[in-house]
């Protein structure tokens, strides 16, 4: 089997799992408690955050530890609209958001705040003056996505920031989720107020992310309770994740750039023997300047996507519909519907996630094998 689903997981790095083994055996203390044990499992916590405020280039105070990436952006959002709700209740997003944040911010219009959702182009990207045309008086948050999951497009986080620089009473929170380990990452620099990671798309393990937050933030607290994570996040650190989140965040950081060009090159090899076969349409944009090269999202009109990802499966590839939050979910790819696509194409949407593990000739063999696919099924639905 060849595993080409790594926008949903990644693997563990070898060295990531024996860090974490060596914690979970020997530092087994609480980093709250007073004794030896737990002043041990403190400093892992504080050591880790500092190795990853170093990587990330920003203040150790603005490191939040989390469960994962979805409970960094709903501490984002909800505890960024809560804490400002006196001042408004407006918030602007994009209609191809991940689920944690586009149902985060649907969640609150019960509660009498109002949602601005925002169109994206052909290749999945908001038009900075669209951030702008939307912004009111009563707006207090923006949050838009660095690198969408199911296409790969790279949205214009830092021109974004720019027009927001003119707004200061609005936070900005980025999802940078399948931005990490893939293109640089620099909070500051983009110009952002939160920013969200996790270590599973970095090989790193599950259950363990990041909200940076501007140290001049202020947020309501999700979780409440022992006052952990300088009071955002109460609830006892989970130190041996925490360790090897951290060492999963530098090897991906340190080996970026060569990972890209490989990744880089086998994408465009994927994408030439996938391109003008007859019933297989490339959805995300072919433009390096435009995407990352990890992410390749086609259709394939008139079959399910479930039904091919099963066929793949049964020829020994792993690949997936859409993202692993929904992908279980027999409707048309919001995503794919935003771009414009028609239901049909949005039904038959694949995602294949590329690595830099992967070899040309497995990505030959993977086109191969889709090609055969949709020509089979195609002549059974005759």
């Amino acid at each position: 089997m060849t595993y080409f689903d790594y926008s949903a997981t990644t693997p563990v790095h070898p060295e990531v799992a024996q860090s974490i083994q060596e914690v979970l055996t020997r530092y087994y203390g609480n980093p709250s408690s007073l004794h030896r044990l737990g002043v041990e499992a403190e400093h892992l916590v504080s050591q880790a955050r500092e190795r990853i405020a170093d990587m990330l280039m920003v203040p150790k105070n603005s490191i939040i530890f989390t469960s994962g990436g979805s409970e960094s952006n709903n501490l984002a959002i909800k505890g960024a609209a809560s804490r400002l709700r006196k001042r408004g209740k407006h918030i602007i997003t994009s209609s191809i958001e991940h689920s944690s944040v586009y149902d985060t911010v649907r969640q609150l219009e019960p509660y009498g705040y109002e949602i601005t959702v925002l169109p994206v182009d052909r290749n999945g990207r908001v038009q900075p003056e669209r951030v702008e045309e939307a912004i009111r008086d009563d707006t207090v948050l923006v949050s838009i996505m660095y690198v969408n999951n199911e296409l790969g497009s790279i949205q214009p986080v830092e021109e974004i920031a720019a027009i927001l620089k003119r707004h200061p009473k609005v936070l900005f929170h980025v999802d940078a989720v399948q931005a990490a380990g893939k293109i640089p990452v620099d909070p500051e620099k983009l110009g952002v107020d939160m920013l969200s990671l996790s270590a599973h798309k970095f090989q790193g393990p599950k259950g363990i992310g990041i909200l940076y937050k501007r140290e001049a933030v202020r947020l309501d607290p999700l979780i409440s309770g022992g006052g952990q994570e300088f009071g955002l996040r109460s609830g006892t650190e989970n130190v041996p994740y925490i360790v090897g989140m951290a060492k999963a965040l530098r090897l991906a950081v340190e080996n970026q750039p060569a990972a890209w060009r490989r990744v880089s090159e086998l994408k465009k090899r994927l994408v030439a023997q996938l391109t003008g076969v007859p019933g297989i349409e490339i959805n995300s944009p072919t433009d390096d300047a435009l995407s990352v090269p990890h992410i390749v999202n086609l259709s394939c009109t008139g079959l399910k996507s479930e039904v091919l990802v099963h066929t793949l499966e049964q020829r020994g590839f792993y690949i997936s519909s859409r993202s692993a939050c929904s992908s279980s979910e027999d409707k048309p790819s919001r995503i794919l519907l935003a771009l414009g696509l028609t239901e049909e194409q949005a039904r038959s949407g694949l995602r294949i996630s590329l690595a830099k593990d992967h070899t040309p000739e497995e990505v030959d063999q993977l086109a191969s094998a889709l090609k055969q696919s949709v020509q089979e099924l195609r002549q059974i639905l005759r």
